[in-house]
């Protein structure tokens, strides 16, 4: 059996692995049964396989447009201000974070598009492979990952299995979806690895899965989980092999994969695994001049005022996001902004400040702090290397604490807390409530696709903050786009649209 492959087509399967994350050679297998590749399983082409899902994961999560830019916009840390003609986009963000968005906005669709992508890669391999035990377990966990998403997002949607053969899907309740996600983890986890693979899903990965649907039980079903949350994150404390990094920012870094805290991650590359590209999503155009950018960044989001005033003084991940003046990657010749004139309140020079005059039409330029979690090398093109970490040990060591303080015990609650606030330089807090819990997950999980899920189980959604009114509780879902509902007679849309 061939010990290098990347692509392999067998009847209407194609995996198309990664490049270079996982060095292997192209190589196309044509004119083998499928009796012939079941019986000449190798732990390589094992691996070839998974990678066609996971490289859906990967898929666009960390450009614009898709699920991570609408889970972030329509919370309350970010938001991407319109500057005259620059960022109207047919009012698509405006909406967003003001929660009066329509079914037919574009990103919603991608949103829904996006893990459903993943659940017919996972389901198109266990068709293919339904005798690979491992294989089959691993591909879904992952699936239930996606599910995860949409449970979150979207509440009520079609459970496809690999069992099932085209036509239109029927809607399932967002109480059988749960159900669903709970049933994949525990009837599989046990036959996933517990070596630390980062970019795949192993045992302790798959305990996240579980615990997060706990965590979120309350929303999703009615019925509250702490205790079988707390339960599930002891696993993986107290028998994982993770920990917290001595450098917070360490985990952020350009060549992070070797990070003790980063649990699953997807594995960019700027050359062969591209989309992520948060600095060209958050700075500034004349920015290019800080880090000497292949490209000009695009001046989109920035973080709202008062996100910025929650950090205390001291706090070492104030420096998540990027404030004050702007110099060359000299670090002495002040930027300044040719396309103002000097008299011009927005410029010249380039200083990022904690105020945004107005969310639209006429923001500032350069008002907003800007995303500064992620390293930017000098000279960097227009994708990161960076790995961006879906699950965070410093997450469940926060999420420990939530479940821990949700049942009455601060004390406990308190501990994981401060281990967290120890390794930002952050003073130890001596009581706890919601408030202080939800904002210390917002300093420490800022910009990682967690705040909206977060404000929802919090009860803080549909409050009021920077140019957003309250908005009504259906927001908490999103409405299925209207193009899948064309598309699939049997969906109906979410109450509220």
């Amino acid at each position: 059996m061939l010990r290098s492959i990347k692509s392999l087509f067998v009847g209407s399967l194609v995996a198309m692995t990664m490049g270079s994350c996982w060095e292997l050679e192209q190589e196309v297998l044509s004119g083998i049964t499928q009796e012939q590749l079941n019986n000449n399983v190798t732990p390589e082409l094992i691996e070839v396989l998974k990678q066609t899902a996971y490289s859906a994961v990967v898929g666009n999560w960390g450009s614009h447009g898709g699920l991570y830019s609408v889970l972030e916009v329509t919370a309350d840390q970010l938001a991407i201000p319109q500057k005259g003609a620059d960022w109207e986009d047919g009012g698509i963000w405006l909406r967003a974070h003001r929660h009066t968005w329509l079914s037919v906005d574009g990103p919603l669709n991608g949103s829904w598009q996006y893990p459903f992508t993943i659940v017919a890669e996972c389901n198109l391999l266990l068709q293919q492979f339904p005798d690979l035990e491992e294989l089959g377990a691993e591909l879904r966990t992952l699936r239930a990952l996606a599910y995860l998403w949409l449970i979150d997002t979207f509440g009520n949607v079609p459970i496809i299995r690999e069992t099932d053969r085209g036509g239109s899907p029927a809607q399932n309740t967002r109480e059988q979806v749960f159900q669903f996600i709970e049933n994949s983890i525990l009837e599989n986890v046990d036959l996933l690895t517990r070596n630390n693979t980062r970019t795949n899903l192993n045992y302790w990965t798959a305990h996240m899965i579980l615990a997060k649907l706990y965590l979120n039980a309350e929303v999703y079903t009615g019925t509250a989980r702490w205790a079988d949350a707390e339960r599930i994150l002891d696993v993986i404390i107290n028998e994982g092999p993770y920990s917290l990094s001595p450098n917070f920012f360490s985990n952020f870094s350009a060549n992070n994969s070797n990070s003790p805290e980063n649990m699953f991650t997807l594995p960019y590359d700027a050359n062969n695994a591209g989309g992520f590209n948060i600095h060209q999503m958050t700075y500034h155009y004349s920015s290019q001049l800080t880090f000497d950018l292949q490209e000009q960044p695009w001046n989109g989001y920035a973080a709202l005022e008062e996100f910025y005033n929650s950090f205390e003084d001291g706090d070492t991940r104030k420096a998540s996001l990027r404030e004050g003046p702007q110099f060359e990657s000299d670090g002495v010749t002040p930027i300044i902004d040719d396309s103002v004139e000097p008299a011009d309140p927005d410029g010249p020079a380039i200083n990022f400040t904690p105020n945004i005059n107005m969310l639209a039409p006429n923001a500032l330029r350069q008002a907003g702090t800007r995303i500064n979690k992620w390293e930017i090398p000098v000279g960097q093109g227009p994708d990161l290397d960076n790995d961006f970490a879906i699950f965070r040990y410093a997450d469940v060591l926060l999420m420990k604490a939530e479940a821990a303080w949700r049942q009455g015990n601060t004390a406990v609650a308190l501990n994981f807390v401060n281990q967290v606030r120890e390794r930002a330089n952050a003073p130890a807090l001596t009581t706890l409530n919601a408030d202080l819990l939800l904002a210390e997950r917002g300093r420490e999980l800022f910009a990682e696709g967690h705040r909206r899920s977060d404000l929802i189980r919090f009860g803080r959604f549909n409050a009021p903050w920077w140019e957003k009114n309250a908005s009504p509780a259906f927001r908490n879902l999103f409405p299925i786009p209207e193009n899948q509902l064309q598309a699939n007679p049997n969906l109906r849309q979410n109450p509220g649209y």
